[in-house]
């Protein structure tokens, strides 16, 4: 069964065209030149270290915005970013024009930029992937979801591991896996902001992580480590029961992104907060 959200917040669905940039690294500016594309070759990905770089970033007060979540499981279990979903008044999930299904319950990690989000049902439910000690460095990754606010998605190749640190709203420190973009939806300029909380796929089309932040000057886009995904779905005793997906390329990824989108396996998310408040 859905359940449709009040009108009010029907309203901010239909007639909004904010999108608000929550989490930021730095200046929006379009994307640099694509890099060149590597094979799925590489060292494997090393575990975390004290010495990983970091990179600092700004949560900005609460306030009412879009992003993207994901499903992990028919029973209604959604994954998306914390930023996206944190301090709202009310959650809900774009399922078509005008309609929004209402999330019921949020439950936010403390230790990373990741949340759970539930439903009554998911209509399809994506697989993860959580062995991140067989990635390799410059392996693939497809990021889908809502930049702007509208369809759109984009691929990047592993670069390493950096130390993500929030200061804002919330302060935290978590691992992160860094991404190089490659390429993205064409026409899309400018900031992937709305893509937050939406799925980053393996060409096996497994999840390997949940998007949190880009920096758009640098070509960078940020990752939560599949670690912290694991933990979270421990914490909460959830388990991801979702089926693999179609294989991605740089030649169908769009496609495939699509089809997710349409059959509700990724959803953009609403966040209505009353007013803005630190």
């Amino acid at each position: 069964m859905i359940r449709l959200v009040p009108d009010w917040l029907l309203y901010i669905v239909v007639i909004t065209v904010v999108v608000l940039v929550l989490f930021r690294v730095d200046q929006r500016h379009d994307a640099p030149e694509a890099l060149p594309d590597a094979p799925e070759t590489g060292a494997f990905l090393p575990p975390p270290s004290q010495y990983d770089p970091a990179v600092l970033v700004e949560v900005g007060p609460i306030a009412s915005g879009m992003g993207t979540a994901f499903a992990i499981s028919p029973d209604g279990w959604w994954l998306t970013a914390r930023h996206v979903v944190d301090g709202c008044d009310a959650v809900g999930l774009v399922v078509s024009r005008g309609q929004a299904v209402r999330v019921d319950d949020v439950k936010r990690a403390e230790f990373a930029d990741i949340a759970l989000l539930r439903t009554e049902s998911a209509p399809a439910a994506m697989s993860l992937d959580t062995s991140e000690r067989r990635f390799q460095i410059g392996q693939r990754a497809f990021h889908v979801g809502f930049p702007q606010g509208q369809p759109g998605e984009a691929y990047s190749r592993l670069i390493g591991r950096e130390t993500l640190i929030a200061r804002g709203r919330y302060d935290l420190e978590e691992p992160v896996l860094v991404w190089a973009e490659l390429g993205r939806t064409s026409g899309l300029r400018g900031s992937l902001a709305g893509i937050s909380g939406g799925p980053a796929l393996a060409a096996n089309g497994q999840v390997i992580g949940i998007t949190v932040a880009e920096s758009a000057r640098r070509g960078r886009i940020y990752t939560a480590a599949p670690s912290s995904i694991l933990r979270l779905l421990n914490v909460e005793q959830v388990a991801a029961t979702g089926a693999p997906g179609e294989r991605m390329t740089p030649d169908n990824y769009g496609q495939e992104s699509d089809d997710l989108r349409r059959n509700l396996a990724v959803a953009q998310v609403v966040c209505v907060a009353a007013q803005p408040r630190t």
